[in-house]
C-alpha cells in the first residue's frame, strides 16, 4: 500500500516502514563516523576508551533517546545490546508503530555488522519482562563471547500507563500543571498557526498516578532485579533522561505533573547510588521533537523558535548527536571513563547536555524571537518547517531518499 502521514491534532496515527529504516541507518552512520571514527564494530570495541560498555541494556529502546543510546553503544563502541520496548507490529493491512520498524531495522543492521543483540517486545514494567531480559542478557553475552555483566543500563521508558507488578493496579499519567490552570500560545506544526492552548490543574490523584507511571520506581526495580540475577558489573553505570528547559515552560513541564515525576527520577537515582548496585545519573537533555512534545502546550512554539536560533548558531542537535556527545564528552571521557566519580556533573549531580540550549545568548534570542512572532511572519521567525520535519521523520515520513509514492508492505521491512 501507499502510505501518507495521517495527522490528527498534532498526533500522527501511522508510520512508514522504509522511512523508519532509513532514519535508523542514518543514525548508525553518524555513530560510526563520530564515535567509532569510521571503524567497524570489532575495531571500535578494541579502540573504545577505558570503561566503555561491552554489554548494555536499553529500556525503551525503540524511539528517541533510547534508540539513539542503543545505536551509539552498539555501533560506536561495538557493545552487545539487549533492548526492551512495547510496540505494535505491522500487518498486511495496517502499519505498525514507528518503534516496531525501528527495532526491526536495528536488529537487521546489527546482524549485518556482526553485533550480538536481542530485542524484547512487551511490558517493561512487568516482572515477567525482567525475567525474560535476564535470560536474553545471558544469551547475548554468550553470543558475544563476554561475561554476562552489564556495564550500562539506560532507562528511557515513555508510556502513558503502567500496571504495578505487585498490586496489579493500572495507573495513567497526565500532562497538566499543578496548583492552577495553564494557558498560553502554542504552534500548529502542520499549518503554522499560532493558537491558544490550555490545561486544567491536576488533581492530587493525577499527580500521584503520573509519578507512578513516569517516576523512578520501576527504574529502581530493574536495578534491583538485575543485581539479584548477578548481572551488574562492579563498575555498572545507569542513566535516565530528563528535561528542565527555560522558565517559560516550567508551568506545564518542570512545575507540572511531568516535572513531579522527573523529581522522582532524581530520588530514584540517589537511592540506586546508595544501594551500591550501580552508579546512577540523571542526564538533562535538550528539547527535541518527540511524538509527545507536539501535544504539550507551549513546547511546539518554544522549540520552533529555539531550533531557529540554534541552527543559526550551528548548535542544533538531534537525538543521536546528543547521545554521542553524552558518551564521548561526558560519560566516557578523561578521568571519568575509568572513574565514575570523575564524570562531569552540575551542582545537583546531574549530567548536562542541555548546555548549548541553556546558553544565555541562545535563551535571550529565543525569548526575543518568541515575542516577535506574528501570524504573518511565523515561517520566517520560527523553524516550524524543521519542527514538522522532525515530527514526521520520527514516524518514518519526510525522510530524504524515500519514494513515498511507492507501494510498501507494512508487515515488515
Amino acid at each position: 500500500m501507499v502510505l501518507k502521514p495521517m495527522i490528527r491534532n498534532n498526533i500522527c496515527l501511522n508510520s512508514h516502514p522504509a522511512g523508519c529504516v532509513r532514519m535508523v541507518q542514518n543514525q548508525i552512520a553518524y555513530a560510526v563516523k563520530t564515535l567509532a571514527e569510521g571503524k567497524d564494530p570489532a575495531s571500535a570495541r578494541t579502540a573504545a576508551p577505558a570503561g566503555a560498555p561491552k554489554l548494555v541494556l536499553v529500556l525503551g529502546c525503540s524511539t528517541g533517546y533510547g534508540l539513539a543510546s542503543r545505536i551509539a553503544a552498539a555501533f560506536g563502541y561495538g557493545a552487545a545490546t539487549v533492548g526492551v520496548s512495547f510496540e505494535k507490529a505491522g500487518s498486511a493491512s495496517k502499519p505498525g508503530t514507528p518503534g516496531w520498524y525501528n527495532n526491526l531495522a536495528f536488529d537487521a543492521e546489527a546482524k549485518k555488522a556482526g553485533l550480538a543483540a536481542a530485542t524484547l517486545d512487551g511490558d517493561a514494567f512487568s516482572g515477567e519482562m525482567k525475567t525474560a531480559a535476564a535470560k536474553a542478557l545471558r544469551e547475548t553475552a554468550g553470543a558475544a563471547g563476554i561475561p554476562p555483566k552489564l556495564d550500562l543500563v539506560i532507562y528511557s521508558l515513555a508510556s502513558p500507563v503502567r500496571t504495578d507488578p505487585k498490586t496489579g493496579i493500572m495507573y495513567r499519567s497526565v500532562i497538566k500543571p499543578i496548583g492552577g490552570a495553564y494557558s498560553g500560545d502554542t504552534l500548529d506544526m502542520m499549518t503554522g498557526a499560532i493558537k491558544s492552548a490550555s490545561a486544567e490543574s491536576a488533581t492530587e490523584e493525577e499527580i500521584a498516578h503520573t509519578v507512578k507511571v513516569m517516576g523512578g520506581e520501576d527504574w529502581e526495580l530493574w536495578i534491583q532485579a538485575l543485581a539479584a540475577e548477578g548481572l551488574l558489573a562492579p563498575s555498572a553505570r545507569t542513566l535516565s533522561y530528563t528535561y528542565l528547559g527555560p522558565e517559560l515552560s516550567w508551568a506545564i513541564y518542570k512545575n507540572g505533573t511531568i516535572g513531579r515525576a522527573k523529581q522522582d527520577l532524581e530520588r530514584a537515582a540517589a537511592a540506586i547510588n546508595q544501594s551500591g548496585g550501580a552508579r546512577a545519573w540523571i542526564s538533562v537533555n535538550k528539547a527535541l521533537v518527540t511524538r509527545a512534545s507536539a501535544v504539550i502546550p507551549i513546547i511546539p512554539f518554544y522549540v520552533s523558535c529555539l531550533f531557529k536560533v540554534m541552527k543559526e548558531k550551528g548548535l542544533h542537535e538531534g537525538c543521536i548527536e546528543q547521545i554521542v556527545r553524552l558518551y564521548k564528552d561526558r560519560l566516557y571521557t578523561g578521568e571519568g571513563a575509568a572513574d565514575p566519580a570523575k564524570v562531569p556533573v552540575d551542582s545537583e549531580g546531574r549530567i548536562r547536555i542541555d548546555d548549548w540550549e541553556m546558553r544565555e545568548d541562545v535563551q535571550k534570542e529565543t525569548t526575543e524571537r518568541m515575542a516577535g512572532v506574528r501570524a504573518e511572519n511565523v515561517r520566517e521567525t520560527t523553524d516550524v518547517e524543521g519542527f514538522r520535519h522532525d515530527f514526521l521523520e520520527a514516524h518514518g515520513f519526510d525522510v530524504p531518499g524515500i519514494r513515498y509514492e511507492d507501494d510498501v508492505d507494512p508487515s515488515g521491512i
